[in-house]
């Protein structure tokens, strides 16, 4: 069986949502964080990076949030939460498959890092936030008129980037960005969120992965 090795406050809590949202049966595995918000040693011990998400799948262990999406699609998916690969709307879901980790993070972990950090990172987190609010501006826009990102139908896309706009609610108002507050309510309000949330709990700080 699928095992998810699942950090507490990290992005694993989106690979949980995945499989409930596909009623994939699976083994949680938890780990708390240390005393320095990283991962414990037993689950550094089960990849070289140490961070979350992570699976285990025949005997295979797996890292890096997209990869693992990918992965669990081909394998457990069984066409659902993703449009068909031959359509213009695969090609815009990869778009957004890629952009969740790939930009859309990017800004909003330097405000994190800028905030642990006991130098003064003024100048960059002012950075930080003009880039924060161009990608929250744009997803913004990606939302008008439309209840989710492809289509107009839930896929693993808002799965996926549904983090971006949950840690940037975490560091800043979200009142200029309606459509974004919308969308994680009605990604809140799924069922399968909700089971998530209950097995694996539910990230309460803007912490590093």
């Amino acid at each position: 069986m699928l095992t998810v090795h699942h950090l507490s406050n990290s992005r694993s809590q989106k690979i949980l949502w995945l499989l409930e949202e596909l009623d994939t049966p699976y083994d949680l595995k938890l780990y708390m964080r240390d005393e320095n918000l990283s991962a414990p040693q037993d689950m550094k011990a089960l990849h070289p990076l140490g961070t979350s998400p992570l699976i285990t799948d025949q005997g295979e262990t797996f890292a890096e949030t997209g990869a693992i999406i990918d992965y669990i699609l081909r394998h457990y998916g069984q066409g659902k939460l993703q449009p068909a690969a031959d359509t213009l709307a695969y090609d815009r879901f990869m778009e957004w498959m890629h952009y969740a980790e790939g930009s859309g993070m990017f800004p909003l972990l330097l405000e994190i890092f800028c905030k642990m950090s006991d130098d003064d990172t003024r100048q960059l987190t002012q950075i930080a936030r003009m880039q924060a609010a161009k990608h929250l501006g744009y997803i913004e826009s990606a939302l008008a008129g439309t209840d989710y990102l492809v289509d107009n139908r839930f896929t693993a896309a808002d799965i996926h980037v549904s983090f971006v706009g949950e840690t940037a609610g975490q560091l800043m108002s979200l009142a200029d960005y309606p459509n974004i507050r919308g969308w994680v309510a009605r990604l809140h309000d799924r069922p399968a969120f909700e089971r998530a949330e209950q097995k694996g709990g539910y990230f309460g700080a803007a912490t590093p992965p």
